[in-house]
């Protein structure tokens, strides 16, 4: 049984803007004043629907002086668009025209909830998509940086990839000799300058990398083989170290004046879509679930369903984990006490958290916060977990979320939900849905009603649940009708408690 969220009037769904389908037209596709018609997208995604929302139970601020303020004055509010998805044209600090993720357009959106970030970028025109969970922690700077400067520093990575294709191509073109035998068709028409899509608080920085490749043949991969995935799952690993390098650079800038800054710092959870190729990347304990069908014709569809986890959860519960953390400090008896990582973190890999890395920020911590007795650093990795699916025709839609959201479900639990919502409610939100029924239980557990505890502010309530982001990509390839609504949903319209984005396709052209 659906539950609902008490909310004002000024909480309720808001379109924000749509676009209909221009490839079929019949009656199926009416114009109206609420949505513009565009020319005919491509149809070779290989999703149909994307919806998010976040809950916030944490209260933090959001700190605008990392990075010497680019991050939260300049970076994020061209990001941040928590009541719709927008148009961005191609541009060097988003996106670009060439390349592995070519796109002259893209949608974006994102937002933050207590100290989560969210993300999402889709190109329609090439039928990619972008998606990212930052689950901060002890503060929502390194969640900042990441949705500042991971998205442009994974598109580096890519045009980098697809330089280095190309030399492969020139190679194979004059007949030298090649480790692999990825396709190419080489395209001297266009040349990479690679200073142009480094992110520009990379470029202030650190000059090393200008120009590797500039005026270089690009050659654009044609057929996606086995190692080319390859390729683009190292990208995705280069970056985030990338990523990581610069973060722990800007921290010991700045820890004279901001000492908590070793102590901060975020899960990682990474989805590309691209094509059939379902990319993820992850560190600590969010996670990315497959709802797939499938063997046996005697049970229904609920039945057949199966929830398959893409990604590892990275925490002292799990006991590989677990044991690889004790297998790398075997001289230190104190490496995991009371269930925590040196008895301060449950999860065994994150982005940040300098101090439990290196014993210069450690000791920038001072009394009880200081971890006593760091004999072997690092304690906690930045090694991600790397994925590749590929797509079938049994796979129904995926659910991306923080830790927060299997704290009340299993993933069977999560994907059961989401399956019944889409099949009584086609054109709705299922990551709307799932965060309602989350709010069901844990006022349960508490002993409250939803309304009891969504009155309780934000700081408070994360004694009964914890900051929560939820995504849901149903997968399918049919033309659709798009249209993207938002909302904020909250007891106030100054102080959201919900933050929800929404890219939905409807079946309404076939």
């Amino acid at each position: 049984m659906r539950g609902g969220i008490m909310i004002k009037p000024e909480g309720e769904l808001k379109v924000s803007f749509g676009y209909q389908c221009n490839s079929n037209k019949d009656s199926s596709c009416e114009d109206s004043d609420e949505y513009e018609t565009l020319p005919e997208l491509r149809r070779n995604s290989s999703f149909s629907c994307l919806s998010g929302a976040a809950l916030s139970a944490n209260a933090t601020l959001a700190n605008t002086n990392i990075c010497n303020g680019l991050i939260g004055a300049e970076i994020l509010p061209s990001w941040d668009s928590p009541n719709s998805f927008r148009r961005v044209p191609s541009s060097p600090t988003l996106s670009r025209s060439e390349g592995f993720l070519n796109a002259m357009e893209v949608q974006v959106a994102g937002g933050a909830a207590g100290e989560d970030r969210v993300q999402a970028v889709c190109s329609e025109e090439n039928g990619w998509l972008f998606c990212a969970i930052y689950d901060g922690f002890n503060g929502r700077d390194a969640a900042d940086f990441l949705a500042g400067t991971l998205y442009e520093t994974i598109v580096f990575y890519f045009n980098l990839l697809d330089w280095e294709s190309s030399q492969e191509s020139i190679k194979a073109s004059s007949g030298l000799d090649l480790d692999g035998s990825l396709p190419y068709i080489e395209d001297d028409s266009n040349t990479i300058n690679e200073e142009r899509f480094l992110p520009q608080i990379y470029r202030d920085r650190d000059s090393s990398v200008d120009n590797v490749s500039k005026n270089a043949p690009c050659a654009k991969p044609k057929i996606c083989t086995d190692s080319f995935r390859h390729g683009v799952l190292d990208s995705l690993q280069r970056a985030l170290s990338q990523a990581e390098n610069d973060f722990l650079y800007m921290v010991e800038q700045e820890m004279e004046d901001r000492p908590d800054l070793v102590s901060v710092g975020s899960c990682v959870l990474v989805v590309l879509l691209h094509g059939k190729d379902l990319y993820t990347l992850n560190l600590g304990d969010s996670r990315a679930v497959l709802a797939t069908y499938g063997d046996g014709d005697f049970m229904n569809g609920s039945e057949r369903l199966k929830a398959i986890q893409l990604t590892d959860s990275h925490t002292v519960d799990d006991e590989g984990e677990r044991m690889r953390v004790l297998c790398d400090h075997p001289d230190d008896p104190m490496t995991i006490v009371a269930g925590r990582v040196k008895g301060k973190l449950k999860v065994t890999r994150a982005f940040g958290v300098g101090y439990l890395k290196k014993k210069k920020l450690n000791d920038a911590l001072m009394g009880i916060l200081q971890v006593r007795n760091l004999l072997s650093p690092p304690y906690v990795s930045t090694q991600p977990s790397l994925n590749v699916h590929r797509i079938s025709k049994s796979d129904c839609f995926v659910v991306v979320g923080s830790d927060g959201l299997f704290d009340f479900f299993t993933n069977d639990e999560a994907v059961k939900l989401v399956y019944s919502y889409i099949l009584s409610n086609p054109s709705g939100d299922p990551a709307k849905f799932l965060l309602e029924q989350l709010v069901v239980r844990a006022a349960n557990c508490a002993g409250f009603s939803m309304e009891e505890l969504m009155n309780i502010p934000a700081g408070r309530r994360r004694k009964y649940h914890d900051d929560v982001t939820v995504i849901v990509i149903i997968l399918g390839t049919n033309q659709r009708t798009t249209k993207a609504s938002t909302c904020v949903l909250g007891p106030q319209e100054n102080d959201p408690l919900m933050i929800k984005c929404v890219l939905q396709i409807s079946d309404t052209c076939q």
